[in-house]
């Protein structure tokens, strides 16, 4: 991991504490949605932080959700993406 994703990595990880503050750290597998770390009327604002992390618009279609469930997929899907996903 590179030290620019790991510091967003750790930025939007920061971010997902302060919402939901009783999980105390956010496993890189756990399931963002099922576990209601995002909910649907956070889910844009949750689009809308990682767009400004990452300095790029991001599909939000529903083939796209995949990326969003966890924060390995973050990674691997949106952080370390060459722009185009």
């Amino acid at each position: 991991m590179s030290t620019g994703t790991e510091a967003q990595l750790e930025s939007l990880k920061a971010w997902l504490l302060k919402k939901k503050p009783a999980l105390g750290d956010i496993d890189m597998d756990l399931d963002l949605i099922e576990n209601r770390v995002i909910d649907s009327l956070g889910f844009l604002d949750f689009v809308f932080f990682l767009e400004q992390l990452t300095g790029r618009e991001l599909q939000t279609d529903a083939k796209a959700v995949t990326a969003f469930r966890t924060l390995r997929n973050i990674h691997d899907m949106i952080l370390t993406a060459d722009g185009h996903g």
